[in-house]
Order: structure tokens, then sequence, then C-alpha cells
């Protein structure tokens, strides 16, 4: 989720909830090899082992449609020792499809099986290699032929987001269609898009047949989902209680204070207003408090004037040089 899930959204909602794996933003490869300090700066947990600083692994990906440059990227990024490569064959957006990247090459299998192929050959074993894709461009009918083209190229794990490149991000998300893919293929297939809830997730799973799903703009939105759902894992099959948003709420303050600095120091003031909205207008579905701090803080365009509202809501975000 370019421009939204970057490494210090994936330092707070790892610190949230005990997450199997994370995926950074794509690493958009053309027509070069790109340096090791790009990359650094795509998946900054590469300086740390490949995790962030709560232990979760994060698999870097690739965007492209070359699979020889795609290959080339990938033998140079082995160097850094990356906790696993993925490939995105799952953006929707205008301006990276045109470019030829993301779920536009779904209408290719034969492509899919090419870059897989050259990628696998230099991902040395024990390196996770997995990709992820839609169900096609305009509708499903290549969805099958895509997977196996993944699979018979070398791919370990396939995440299916289940809507078409043209359905973006409307739902419904359509869930069985991943129940298909996941029998067309050996390899194990993972479920994604409009899980917002456990209710959303147990659907998700009934309704996918697979076992694993992976959380997007849900986590975002509530952080503790993923704790909530281990917790209903380990009690089977126990119902889900109602969650406790005011004692969560209170458990997150420190959270979105850590944010709020981590996003200062990273981006110019006058951008940082805009990643804390962001992050909010999500929360707000699942949390009052932050829908009223989110209306409280709309109009302003200032990190000062945030931080004062921010500790008058109890929320301490000490200031940086940038916030000065």
């Amino acid at each position: 989720m370019e421009g939204l899930l970057d490494a210090v959204l994936r330092d707070v909602l790892t610190r949230a909830g005990d997450y199997d794996w994370a995926v950074c933003e794509f690493a958009r490869v053309s027509d070069t090899v790109l340096p090791h300090r790009y990359f650094r700066r795509v998946c900054p947990e590469l300086l740390n082992g490949g995790r962030t600083a709560a232990g979760t692994a994060v698999r870097v990906q690739l965007l492209g449609s070359d699979p020889a440059c795609l290959a080339d990227n990938a033998a140079h990024l082995v160097e850094l020792q990356p906790a696993g490569i993925d490939l995105n064959f799952g953006c929707p957006a205008p301006t990276v499809n045109r470019h030829r990247g993301g779920a536009v090459l779904l209408d290719e299998p034969e492509l899919l099986f090419a870059i897989a192929s050259a990628v696998r050959s230099v991902v040395p074993p024990g390196v996770p290699f997995t990709a992820k894709m839609r169900l096609g461009v305009s509708d499903a009918a290549k969805a099958l032929d895509c997977a196996r083209a993944l699979a018979d190229g070398g791919v370990e794990e396939i995440v299916v987001h289940a809507r078409t490149k043209l359905q973006g991000y409307r739902p419904p998300a359509h869930w069985p269609w991943i129940a298909r893919i996941a029998e067309a293929v050996p390899i194990p297939v993972i479920a994604n898009g409009e899980v917002w809830s456990e209710t959303d997730w147990l659907r998700c799973r009934a309704e996918s047949g697979v076992a694993d799903v992976m959380l997007g703009r849900g986590a975002v939105a509530d952080p503790f989902m993923v704790r909530r759902i281990r917790m209903h894992r380990a009690a089977s099959p126990a119902l889900f209680p109602a969650a406790d948003r005011t004692a969560e709420w209170r458990e997150l303050c420190p959270l979105l204070a850590s944010f709020w600095r981590q996003v200062q120091d990273k981006v110019l003031p006058a951008h940082a207003p805009g990643r804390f909205k962001q992050w909010l207008n999500l929360l707000q579905r699942n949390f009052p408090h932050a829908e009223t701090l989110f209306q409280e803080i709309r109009p302003m365009r200032r990190p000062p004037e945030i931080n004062a509202v921010l500790m008058r809501h109890g929320i301490v975000a000490e200031p940086t040089a940038l916030a000065a």
C-alpha cells in the first residue's frame, strides 16, 4: 500500500499485533539495477536483519515487467539478506499500470511465468519467494492461468487479492474465487481483500477455503484485530468477544505518539500533518476517539498546532527539530 504502510506505520502496527510477516512498499524496477541504498530506503528493516523493531519479518516487494532486469535486481537485493522477496502483480494504480507494472500484467500469464522463473533462478533456497496477484485485469478469465504460471515459475506462496484491477478497492471482494485458485495450484494460497473485522476474517476463510489471510487496510484501521484473531484461534470455537474500544484506545495512544514523532523525523513539516490525518481517517472506522481527534486536527496544517491538540488529549508527542 504505497504511500500509506511505510516503515513508520509497519513499526507501530507490528508492536500492536503479532504478525507472521509483512511486505514493504514496492521497489519499482525498470531498466537498471537499483543500488542498495534504494532498497534500504524502501525497506529500512534491511538494516535490522529484515525485521521490524518488534521482530516481524518484512519481505521486499519488486514491481516491473522485464524478467531479466527483475532477476538482476533480485540478485542484487539478495546481497542484503532480505527476509523474503515478493513480486507485485496486484497494484491497480493507473500510473503504475501505464508503465507495465502491477495488475495490468495479469493479461499475460506467459510473462508472469517468465518473471517468476527468472527471479527464482537467483533467489537462494531458504529465502521465501512469494507473489501477490489479483483476479485479473477486467475479469477473472485468466486467474487460474496466472496462478499456475507463478507456481510453475517457482513462486512458493501466492497472495490473492479477490478483485480485478478494474474493481480496484470497491466492495465486495470475491473470496470464492480464491478457493478455485487454491485448487488449481500445488502451493499455499493466502486470501486478501475487504477484511475489516474478525467476522470478515471468518467469512473470508470459510468462502475461500484457505487457512491464511493477509490483512491490508483492515489492519491499519484496527491495529488490534490480529491480536483478537489469534486469541480466537487459541480459544476456538469460542465466539469473538466485543472489542473494548476505550481500553484499546488507551493502548493505542502511545503508538500514535510514536508514529507522529517518527513521521516528523521522516518527512518535511508541510507533509507530516497529512500522514497523521491519513492514519486517523482509517482509525475512525473503529475508534470514536479517533473520529473526535481527526475532526479537531483536520483543518490544521502545521505540526506545532497538532502537537498542542495531542497533548491536550493526553497523547504526548514530543516536539522534534522539524516540528519546532
